[in-house]
């Protein structure tokens, strides 16, 4: 007698299908009201009956969002930053991290426990150490000094996603690799790295999306109008008795969320490419 599996009666997939949809729509529906919100006259935000769909929709919110000084050039400054704090974070966290889950030592727990210890700090506790350092070396109001900022900040998780991607890539191949005459470092490059594709854009999604949403240390370090970030920019539109420009801050955080989609669309295709591809290089 077949046993019938489970998850494949027409109820269960039923009830999948619409846990599915019920969650894309958890997840769409604040951009969804976001892209609405931008295209809407003022006289609709100040309505009693607010409705998901503009009545009258209209391009001004985008005028007077681009109009806003510094924000295209943040949205450049923002991108410099991201991208460089990116780079940095996967040249440096790759070897670390291969060290970490290849060589066995004693300080090996210590740095694992190092790692997560660090991610409970808050911010408030090390911003005013961190800006007594880097004054000294002439790193505030730099974008150099918040790239070193951001990669300092994100490389403990990064470490730790790298570290259990390595670990598990399995050690024969490396040990066959080693055994037809390739280096360590051919190794790495031939075997392993192929096999950390999609952890490396993991992180670098993470990484780039964490450096690009940060607020407080760029509030911090930066005091230039031309160093600004965006998420600095974005905090223009509130006014200073707490007048929110609906509107105009509506399409500003429209036309920040787009470089985060094209990052995003670009690499995750990239995500699940290289999972055997390094094991048939040689």
């Amino acid at each position: 007698m077949k046993r019938r599996r489970l998850g494949t009666s027409p109820a269960a997939r039923a009830a999948q299908y619409v846990a599915v949809i019920c969650y894309l729509v958890f997840l769409g529906f604040p951009l969804l009201w976001l892209i609405s919100s931008s295209l809407k006259s003022p006289q609709e935000f100040a309505s009693m009956t607010p409705s998901i769909l503009p009545k009258h929709p209209n391009l001004s919110n985008f005028t007077d969002a681009l109009e806003e000084q510094g924000l295209v050039r943040s949205m450049w400054n923002s991108l410099q930053i991201s991208v460089a704090s990116t780079v940095l974070v996967l040249v440096v966290s790759l070897p670390v991290a291969y060290a970490l889950a290849r060589f066995r030592s004693r300080l090996r727990p210590l740095t694992n426990g190092w790692i997560l210890v660090s991610q409970v700090f808050p911010v408030i506790l090390i911003v005013i150490p961190l800006f007594m350092i880097l004054r000294p070396l002439h790193l505030t109001n730099t974008i150099p000094g918040v790239v070193i900022v951001y990669m300092v900040w994100s490389m403990p998780f990064a470490l730790w996603m790298l570290q259990g991607y390595v670990a598990a890539v399995p050690r024969e191949l490396e040990e066959a690799a080693s055994v037809d005459g390739a280096s360590r470092v051919r190794t790495i490059v031939s075997i392993v790295m192929p096999l950390l594709r999609p952890g490396l854009i993991a992180t670098a999604m993470f990484t780039f999306i964490s450096a690009w949403n940060e607020f407080f240390f760029a509030l911090v370090l930066l005091q230039d109008p031309e160093l600004k970030t965006l998420p600095l920019v974005l905090a223009r539109f509130v006014g200073a008795e707490g007048q929110v420009q609906f509107g105009p801050l509506a399409a500003a955080s429209v036309l920040a969320t787009v470089p985060s989609l094209v990052f995003f669309a670009f690499l995750q295709r990239r995500l699940t490419s290289g999972l055997l591809s390094g094991a048939v290089k040689g």
